[in-house]
């Protein structure tokens, strides 16, 4: 192990130390992964790189993390022993400000298919440089709490649901989690396979003492049921949708639920959108990736999702959530007619030429509850064909959610791969933000292709694009990722020669 002193990792730098880092010299273990860590409000928190030492014990791997500033110092590391089935971990930081490490990928190899078990996540403490498995519980039907400190196989619990489905008639499910104010937060259902019921929401103090519980669907059958979906929740409110299903009818409202006594605040019915809209609003996907679709303000919640019309995808739907009134706005926009207007080739379903298709790839909202829209027109794989993707489309929204303006960014055609676009921050406190696409393009002298990377800032509603060449040396791949603000982190890499650079380099916005 290669010793790293422990210096505090604050998020206020007075000075820069270098701005470049060789990763394999951080560690002697194989390197498996590296992010970005985030705080609670975004910015960037620095990165955790790790690296495995292989199999420990029969059911642990040895592991080494170690955690860089946002100036890619390196500021603490550590082995630890991870369960073995844990291929590698992403890191991000919980509201306590502790580092959880998160199982990412599984590992088959080491172990026999019917010992296969879900690794657990691991703590980092960055005060004292100590890292502890992540403690779960287990809500009981009886009312109690149990500590999870070994996951059973998936094996083992197949069984265990198999005998206790045939014992009841069902499987009683739970799920528990901890509050940023204190206490617990836990969730209960009875699963008959076709249909649930006996749902219920229930809030615990620091001692595991029941505070409130909210029943809901206590009663529910395959025709007849309630369910509820948790957009947000702070310190004082629960914000829900409610959906009741009787038979093909269904019914949505936005439940808001008192955190300190568990009763009703507000029920008040969300209209104005299709059913299969609202109910698919609380999340968004693109190609099998989930994206971010929500962003949280001091006096409102924002999100986006499809806009549905008979089942078929049309366009993008907005929900406001007032924090204050707890009332609801509902708003939408279709590929015909409103972004049609802007794309002429576009139709209803958001095909544009030559095959092609407007995918989503990030959205970006804005305090005014204006909402930017990024696409890329993608063509999938066929039978004969490769997947290929063209330009990028970015679709300008006010506060109204009307359509301003569609910017197209025209890009060479890329073939074998899913996208161009690479990632996104926000810039200024949240006001503004900066999109990075890479674009392989021919040089009219040498006639040879190479890749240059673009910076696509708006700011203040103005649109301003930068291009940097990016130069790779044969058999060298290079990276961008996410760097501190007004910078971009490059990773050199080469796996035959073990050569993995990371640099900052300065951006012109």
């Amino acid at each position: 192990m290669k010793k790293i002193t422990l210096i505090m990792f604050g998020l206020i730098q007075t000075f820069a130390f270098s701005q470049t880092q060789d990763l394999t010299t951080l560690a002697a273990g194989d390197h498996v992964g590296m992010n970005a860590l985030f705080d609670d409000k975004d910015n960037l928190y620095g990165y955790v790189s790790l690296y495995s030492y292989g199999k420990s014990g029969d059911k642990t791997k040895k592991f080494e993390y170690v955690i860089l500033d946002k100036n890619l110092n390196p500021v603490a590391n550590k082995e630890f022993e991870g369960d073995i089935t844990a291929g590698s971990y992403l890191g991000y930081v919980d509201f306590k400000g502790q580092i959880i490490l998160k199982p990412s990928m599984m590992d088959y190899s080491l172990v026999k298919s019917k010992e296969i078990f879900t690794p657990v996540s691991m703590v980092i403490d960055p005060k004292t440089n100590s890292i502890t498995r992540k403690i779960y519980y287990d809500y009981l039907e009886n009312g109690s709490f149990k500590e999870i400190n070994e996951p059973k196989s998936w094996k083992e619990q197949r069984k265990d649901n198999r005998d206790e489905k045939k014992e009841k008639g069902y499987n009683y499910v739970s799920a528990v989690g901890e509050l940023k104010e204190g206490g617990y937060f836990a969730v209960e259902y009875k699963d008959y396979g076709k249909y649930e019921n006996s749902n219920s929401l229930m809030k615990f103090d620091e001692n595991k003492k029941e505070v409130w519980r909210y029943k809901y669907n206590t009663e529910g059958s395959k025709k007849l049921y309630t369910a509820l979906s948790v957009l947000e929740r702070d310190e004082n409110y629960m914000y829900c949708i409610m959906k009741k299903v009787n038979d093909k009818q269904k019914t949505f409202s936005l439940l808001v639920l008192d955190m300190k006594t568990g009763k009703e605040k507000s029920n008040k019915p969300v209209t104005g959108l299709s059913d299969d809209t609202i109910d698919n609003i609380e999340s968004f996907y693109s190609n099998y990736r989930k994206i971010d679709n929500d962003k949280t303000f001091d006096d409102k919640v924002v999100l986006l999702g499809r806009n549905y019309d008979d089942s078929e995808s049309v366009g993008f739907a907005r929900m406001i959530l007032n924090k204050t009134d707890f009332s609801v706005d509902t708003k939408a926009i279709n590929y015909e007619p409103n972004i049609s207007a802007f794309l002429p080739k576009l139709n209803r379903n958001g095909m544009v030429e030559s095959g092609y298709m407007l995918q989503t790839k990030d959205m970006y909202f804005m305090n005014d509850g204006s909402v930017g829209i990024l696409s890329e027109k993608y063509k999938p794989a066929g039978q004969y064909n490769a997947p290929k993707t063209t330009d990028l489309v970015y679709i300008y929204t006010d506060k109204d959610f009307k359509v301003k303006n569609v910017q197209v960014f025209e890009k060479e055609k890329s073939k074998w791969v899913n996208s161009d676009y690479l990632f996104s921050q926000y810039l200024n406190g949240g006001k503004d933000v900066v999109f990075f696409y890479r674009d392989y393009q021919k040089d009219e002298v040498t006639k040879q292709k190479r890749w240059n990377l673009f910076i696509n800032t708006i700011i203040d509603g103005k649109f301003k694009q930068e291009i940097i060449p990016i130069s790779e040396k044969d058999n060298y791949a290079v990276t961008p990722y996410v760097g501190k603000e007004g910078f971009i982190l490059l990773r050199e890499y080469n796996e035959k020669e073990k050569f993995n650079k990371i640099r900052l380099e300065k951006l012109n916005y």
